[in-house]
């Protein structure tokens, strides 16, 4: 235990806090039980190191703990909880849950963490674990416990905030139809926009850039082999045939996007006989966080469910896939279906390319883009590239990446 609070220390003392994320904001941190779940690399673990300093700096005894420390091999997460609470403990961090060590036959972490919740009521826990939990079938039912929190990648308002070139309060939706001329007078006259939003497109999703840039993308690949390789069969019963299939179909996709599936050929292409397998395999890879489908119905059983579209998470795993196969359109609707799906129902409409909170049509495109697919629609809102701000129903492209 001892090494592991020299470890937790270090790492505490050692991270930066001159930025948070929105969501750090967001959490009530006084919570007994709280998940921050997302894709690998948009910062969780820094997040969760941010309120364990804050909290220390007011002299409350913390723990930050990753569960695939090699103490975890030959040692309970629910016995090291319980003598750190013994010791003054208050809060206690846990990162990569879905890493837990299958020690014995029965280890699973969240049976552990609601066995602490029921057993040690005056200590607070925050986990975080990828996307992918959502695939786990965990022994320990913590939905009535838990609150659970969103983590996705830099928006683009947090993205010109994080590298310190403006500051500005998140907008709503609303605000944006309404008023976003005033909107991007005030932020361009402020700030030359659009060249910090191409900046974006290709490397501000995910906080690691700045780290090393030159080696940003291939951190990316790396993170998405991991992710088939490691985190979804951890937390499945996926084969090394079908991860291999996994990484198959997410080359198909990549090829073509925004990908509109033809299930019979894909399934022909990839040797897959059932094409609910197939649908399955896409439903991984969409709760894993690197595409993302887009359906004219958002109820039922989604596996069950063939999408209309698919395309690649964000712009910037669009680059880091296929650079030399980049198509400016497409570049523009990820964007603005990875801004806009955070916080509202994206549905595919029957004209126009994304239907919002089942009322409010938007087209996207250049700046030169006109209304004849939306025309008929009173309701209808084009979202154009390469301008600093619009008119009317035309509206800047980039003030959408300022709604978190």
């Amino acid at each position: 235990m001892i090494q592991l609070i020299e470890i937790s220390d270090r790492l505490i003392k050692s991270i930066p806090t001159d930025f948070t994320r929105s969501l750090f904001h967001d959490i009530n941190w006084d919570q007994r039980l709280i998940e921050i779940r997302g894709a690998r690399g948009v910062g969780k673990t820094t997040l969760m190191l941010q309120k364990a300093k804050e909290l220390r700096s007011n002299n409350v005894n913390v723990l930050y703990i990753s569960l695939d420390f090699t103490y975890f091999y030959r040692n309970q997460l629910f016995d090291l909880v319980d003598q750190f609470y013994k010791y003054g403990g208050k809060y206690v961090f846990i990162d990569e849950v879905h890493k837990y060590p299958h020690y014995a036959s029965k280890a699973d972490w969240s049976l552990e963490i609601k066995n602490i919740y029921d057993s040690i009521p005056d200590i607070r826990i925050v986990y975080s674990g990828s996307s992918i939990l959502q695939l786990s079938k965990a022994q320990g039912d913590l939905s009535r416990r838990k609150s659970s929190y969103y983590l996705k990648g830099l928006s683009f308002r947090e993205y010109l905030l994080l590298n310190k070139i403006f500051v500005f309060d998140k907008l709503t939706l609303p605000d944006i139809l309404a008023k976003h001329n005033t909107i991007s007078a005030e932020i361009t006259s402020n700030i030359k926009i659009l060249p910090h939003f191409e900046n974006y497109l290709k490397y501000g999703y995910y906080p690691f850039y700045s780290e090393d840039p030159p080696k940003y993308y291939d951190k990316i690949n790396e993170i998405i082999n991991v992710v088939l390789e490691t985190d979804i069969p951890s937390i499945s019963d996926l084969s090394f045939e079908s991860t291999l299939k996994l990484k198959q179909l997410l080359a198909a996709i990549s090829s073509s996007v925004p990908y509109t599936p033809n299930l019979s050929e894909l399934s022909s292409k990839l040797y897959i006989a059932d094409q609910r397998t197939l649908l399955k395999y896409v439903d991984f890879l969409e709760k894993a966080e690197l595409i993302k489908t887009l359906s004219s119905k958002a109820t039922g059983n989604k596996i069950l469910q063939k999408p209309q579209k698919i395309y690649l998470d964000n712009t910037n795993l669009m680059y880091a896939i296929d650079f030399g196969s980049i198509q400016i359109g497409t570049i523009r609707e990820t964007f603005f279906y990875n801004q806009t799906s955070l916080i509202h129902d994206v549905k595919y409409p029957k004209s126009g390319d994304f239907l919002l909170d089942d009322s409010i049509l938007f087209e996207v495109g250049g700046k030169n883009k006109g209304n004849r697919q939306i025309r008929t629609d009173s309701n209808a809102y084009l979202a154009l590239d390469s301008i600093e701000s619009g008119f009317s129903n035309h509206i800047p492209l980039w003030v959408f990446g300022f709604l978190s």
